[in-house]
């Protein structure tokens, strides 16, 4: 695929890296760091948020996370580590009773892990599938707050606004929801959540899979600096995600915005001249 040609600073909040073979078989691709790189250089992206895909149920993220640290080195990648947990993210009565005995088992994150992770460098966040890895506990949860690094969510049907609002947003940290909230191309799922919007000031989305126009518009004009560009490599080449803003009826100073100034102001590392 041709590279394309624009003037404007783009850094990725919204790429998955599969360090290794477990990683690879869950997905079934198989796409190496370098490939990745070299997809992102194409869409002109300078830098992005990386973090591991699913495990194996059962598998901890200790060791996936530390292999996209050490796979980001000398890339322009920003490592963020996955977090799992043992509670369901159903919103349902049958959720809520499985919920009375979930107990953490010794692959789930641990307050320790996320102190470990806030602590380290090499770690400049974090990301949560809740419909895949299950919810932490309240106590992974607070000290997350407390670490006050931005938290990725896979939300969606999944895992939806409400459930967001009830199980994350008291919370006191910074929450990107992926998707606007409402993958897989849930229309009125992501108009839920920027409706959230209004009412929670460290909320933000990112584009990934948002793939109506009028949406994205909407998200855009309506909250300018809490709309964060994110493609969803690989499972897309980031061109896709990147002609998608481009294309939006916007001023050049919005997406300017949504393609570096605002992924950059909530993750620093991201930002032109940031040493990583």
């Amino acid at each position: 695929m041709l590279g394309l040609e624009h003037d404007f600073r783009i850094v990725d909040t919204r790429a998955t890296l599969d360090p290794d073979e477990s990683s690879v078989a869950t997905h079934g691709r198989d796409i190496s760091p370098e490939r990745l790189e070299r997809e992102m250089l194409q869409a002109g992206i300078v830098r992005a948020v990386a973090s591991p895909g699913q495990r194996a149920a059962g598998r901890s993220y200790l060791r996936a996370n530390n292999a996209v640290a050490r796979l980001s080195i000398d890339r322009p990648f920003v490592a963020f580590a996955r977090l799992n947990g043992p509670r369901d993210s159903g919103t349902g009565p049958v959720s809520a009773v499985r919920n009375l005995r979930a107990e953490r088992d010794d692959h789930h994150t641990r307050p320790d892990d996320v102190e470990q992770y806030s602590y380290d460098d090499r770690f400049h966040g974090f990301t949560l599938a809740p419909h895949v890895d299950g919810l932490p506990n309240e106590d992974v949860l607070a000290r997350l707050e407390d670490a006050d690094l931005p938290l990725f969510v896979h939300a969606g049907r999944e895992f939806p606004p409400e459930a967001v609002e009830t199980e994350l947003l008291g919370y006191d940290l910074p929450i990107v929801l992926g998707s606007f909230g409402g993958y897989p191309l849930d229309a009125d799922l992501m108009n839920e959540t920027l409706d959230l919007l209004d009412e929670y000031d460290r909320l933000y989305v990112d584009t990934s899979a948002v793939r109506y126009r009028e949406v994205l518009e909407r998200g855009v004009l309506e909250h300018p600096d809490r709309v964060l560009f994110g493609s969803g490599a690989p499972d897309v080449h980031p061109n896709v995600g990147v002609m998608e803003v481009l294309t939006l009826d916007v001023s050049e100073d919005l997406m300017a915005r949504v393609l570096a100034k605002n992924p950059a102001r909530l993750v620093p590392a991201l930002a032109e001249g940031a040493d990583v």
